[in-house]
């Protein structure tokens, strides 16, 4: 059996949005911003793609512009802002377990003489407001926190977050690319200025992302050139992919409740599973306030590389933390933020599930994974003590 738990990587593209995309890789192909027939039919495809969009975020379609995925989203929210208001302040603030397309983006910033607080996080990975605000300064432009985090999965306070930044006229942007086709977003409700999203998160093409910028907020643009994306973002619009965030997009919103239900069920089974049968086994992140489909646990006295490997040859994808740091050997940023030893960081699994998992896929992880544990745990020396103390 072949079973993929690593959902939050990247998804399989589904069979409406594959369908939707290939008359635009096919028959479609000219430049929308051309005058004539070919142009025009791909410009109102892109129009429509925007419209589905807006639609999920509850936001005006000329508030969304699309990119070439989440990290040029991200970059472009920060450095954007940064420069757009660069002769008011020079203070940003984010948190200690961001995505790094928003760490090395700060990181880059303060290379350019930018301020920037990393708040730290408790042990289920929640910053806390009230520190939050003892942060907030006059010079302070910027605030970008992510709604849900990519290893751990646990949920932030966004709509406080979001309402502090408004109530003292801080820009706030999140990172919502793995919130966004597992939680309901609404710009209406909440004062957000700019949220970033991609398509291969929920089932679409990998390579096209968006930027959500509120009406009137002060942004300069990140990639110069022509007049795309209404002289935001320049660049030939890639079609097909647009085309496909579209439809990826409508289909989880329109299928959501049951979609959180089922990916709900299946983590809950899962947890319960791995703790009643794996002993020194530690949860990561919050119990309740997590996405719907994230698992991340770490196992005492064994390296979780060992593990990924003996999972991949009994036909189990899993990874230990965020797919774009997977070719790292130091321990998750993110685990080490919870306060987690380096050795505890080290032996995490994260399982991220999706539409197409089964309760017997589940069933065949659970029984695949102790013997696993228990066979790298019997090579550890410090196991070996535990049992000798034991005695």
């Amino acid at each position: 059996m072949k079973v993929y738990l690593d959902y939050s990587a990247t998804t399989p593209v589904k069979p409406e949005v594959f369908n939707a995309m290939t008359p635009y890789l096919r028959d479609y192909y000219g430049n929308p911003s051309s005058l004539h027939s070919y142009g025009r039919e791909n410009k109102k495809a892109i129009d429509t793609a925007r419209d589905q969009i807006a639609q999920t975020l509850k936001a005006k379609p000329e508030e969304v512009f699309f990119t070439g995925g989440g990290s040029e989203a991200d970059n472009w929210a920060i450095k954007g802002t940064a420069e757009a208001l660069k002769n008011k302040g020079r203070h940003i603030i984010t948190t200690s377990i961001e995505h790094h397309a928003v760490l090395h983006t700060c990181q880059h910033l303060e290379k350019q003489g930018y301020e920037v607080t990393y708040l730290p996080v408790n042990e289920e990975g929640i910053i806390s407001v009230e520190e939050l605000k003892s942060h907030l300064r006059e010079d302070t432009i910027l605030i970008t926190i992510m709604y849900a985090n990519n290893e751990i999965g646990t949920i932030q306070p966004i709509q406080e977050i979001a309402t502090i930044a408004k109530e003292h006229k801080i820009l706030f942007h999140t990172d919502a690319v793995q919130a966004y086709g597992h939680l309901e977003i609404n710009t209406q409700d909440l004062p957000v200025d700019m949220i970033s999203i991609s398509a291969h998160k929920l089932y679409g093409p990998k390579g096209v992302g968006a930027l959500y910028i509120r009406k009137g907020t002060r942004i300069h643009n990140l990639i110069h050139g022509g007049a795309q994306e209404r002289k935001k973002r320049a660049g030939t619009e890639n079609i097909a992919g647009i085309v496909g965030f579209g439809k990826a997009a409508e289909l989880a919103y329109s299928q959501l409740s049951e979609h959180v239900a089922h990916l709900t069920e299946l983590r809950d089974y899962l947890l319960k599973g791995i703790q009643q049968t794996i002993p020194y086994t530690k949860l990561n992140g919050h119990r309740e306030k997590r996405l719907p489909n994230n698992v991340n646990v770490s196992f005492e006295f064994i390296e979780g590389e060992s593990m990924l490997l003996s999972l991949d040859m009994v036909g189990i994808a899993a990874s230990s933390g965020s797919a774009c740091t997977s070719g790292s050997l130091d321990p998750s940023h993110v685990l080490l933020s919870l306060g987690l030893s380096h050795e505890m960081a080290h032996g995490s699994l994260r399982l991220t599930l999706g539409d197409q998992n089964t309760k017997e896929e589940i069933d065949y992880v659970l029984e695949q994974l102790p013997p696993i544990v228990q066979r790298l745990r019997d090579m550890s020396p410090l196991y070996e003590n535990l049992k000798e103390g034991a005695r």
